[in-house]
């Protein structure tokens, strides 16, 4: 949901924003949903069996076509008439990916032709509203394929049969599903100095704490039940001449705990949340930092390119020694390797210490991710490696070259080197051409892409 300060002082509504639209695949048991899931994600996620009923919880993957990105969600078998409470549960996990959907896969075994389960779930879905596309499955030759025509008496006017198995007619699929998502939103440019600023953490890390901090006042419901916050909230707020958007978000969990109603798509609003932000404020728990779901998170929001600043908050609950601030950077440095580029501060959202110096350090992140470095000063830098560093070479004595290098675009910042074998580029060299990178300039907070193309690559 996004909200805004009005002139008057007060806080409108201004409507919904996702950054990807959701996709769900619903049908009842053993229809080849899980199948689907994966061929459409490209690679195997779901668990594929014949057994009805093995797709218990819901699972998402993140999908591309014709440049258009979306969530599939795969979920459990639906049966209406089943009284058994582990399928009660399944239902309403389905009834809650229905209503978080903006298209509806309607899978059924094509083979088979519609039946009296199908009915039930197509009743389901007439009722909700929600575009709607039959897939009948399980066409695996053009022997089935009259078959088809049977799945429109499920009263939809999308149908459309494929094999998952073996991957009949799913580039069709993907055009009609991108053709039925909702349009891309137009959105007016923002002020140059908006900040964008996703509060990421797991549950009951002091996120809402951290977020009415920033924004002055308490906007977000503050409780120390875990997960209270169920829902992305944008509030723009202007601190020192700059306007900051916070985006505060659910927790995560690991993902065999993401099991309740909500949850899941907290997790997935979570992840839309960071591909808006600019920058993502990661709070942890002072007394508990450095978890892997910490690290997991992090890890995300750097495969986003998206800038990034620790927060351990409840540091007033910590007692000991004078030293307890450079004992946890150690831990930081030993923990979080990959993270030798952030920032990191002591606060605690309750009492204030430390916050107000929070919006300078996403100020400076955010233009750090906007740095550009000028082609005369990175091609003195390959120079400079080629007169005194050690090239990696492969077993048969290939020496490895560096022709030059540009840099291609910022939000992150993108080099490029040209060479002449780029399956020389070891991680260890990579890692050290990003040292040297980071040498030429104040990089704090934002990862680097790199890449290396062959010489006649374009």
């Amino acid at each position: 949901m996004v909200f805004r300060k009005s002139q008057s002082g007060l806080i409108e509504y201004l409507g919904e924003d996702k950054a990807m639209p959701v996709v769900s695949i619903i049908g009842r048991p053993n229809v080849g949903k899980s199948s689907l899931f994966n061929r459409l994600l490209g690679r195997r996620e779901a668990i594929v069996d014949d057994m009805p009923g093995v797709t218990r919880d819901r699972l998402y993957g993140e999908a591309e076509w014709r440049e258009r990105k979306f969530f599939v969600v795969d979920t459990g078998g639906f049966l209406a008439k089943d009284e058994n409470e582990f399928v009660e549960g399944m239902r309403f996990q389905v009834k809650v990916a229905l209503a978080e959907s903006d298209l509806v896969l309607f899978v059924i075994d094509g083979r088979e032709g519609p039946t009296w389960m199908d009915e039930d779930v197509a009743d389901m879905l007439r009722k909700s509203g929600k575009p709607v596309v039959v897939v009948a499955n399980k066409i695996d030759d053009g022997v089935h394929e009259d078959s088809v025509f049977e799945a429109y008496s499920l009263g939809f006017e999308e149908v459309i049969g494929v094999s998952a198995e073996h991957k009949r007619y799913i580039f069709d699929l993907f055009d009609l599903i991108v053709d039925k998502l909702p349009p891309q939103e137009e959105h007016a440019p923002s002020d140059e100095r908006e900040i964008a600023v996703a509060i990421v953490g797991k549950p009951n890390v002091g996120k809402s704490s951290v977020f009415n901090s920033l924004a002055g006042e308490a906007r977000s419901m503050v409780s120390e039940i875990a997960g209270t916050t169920r829902d992305a909230v944008d509030t723009i707020v202007t601190i020192d001449e700059t306007s900051f958007n916070f985006i505060d978000t659910a927790g995560l969990r690991r993902k065999s705990r993401v099991d309740n109603d909500i949850e899941y798509y907290s997790f997935v609003r979570t992840l839309q949340a960071v591909d808006r932000c600019d920058v993502a404020l990661l709070v942890m728990d002072a007394e508990e930092p450095f978890t892997d779901q910490d690290k997991k998170l992090a890890a995300l929001v750097l495969e986003r390119g998206k800038g990034i600043v620790i927060l351990l908050n409840k540091w007033d609950l910590l007692t000991g020694s004078d030293k307890l601030g450079d004992t946890m950077k150690k831990r930081f440095r030993d923990e979080m390797v990959f993270l030798p580029f952030a920032q990191m501060a002591f606060v605690s959202a309750l009492t204030g210490r430390g916050m107000r110096k929070i919006p300078e350090m996403l100020v400076q992140v955010a233009e750090n991710r906007k740095r550009r470095i000028g082609t005369t000063q990175l091609n003195r830098l390959v120079r400079d490696i080629l007169a005194f560093d050690t090239l990696p070479t492969d077993k048969k004595g290939r020496p490895f070259k560096i022709y030059y290098c540009t840099q291609s675009g910022v939000e992150p910042p993108t080099f490029i080197f040209f060479v002449n074998h780029p399956d020389l580029a070891s991680p260890a060299f990579e890692n050290h051409m990003e040292k040297a990178l980071r040498g030429l300039d104040d990089f704090t907070g934002t990862p680097l892409r790199i890449f290396w193309r062959g010489k006649e690559e374009k």
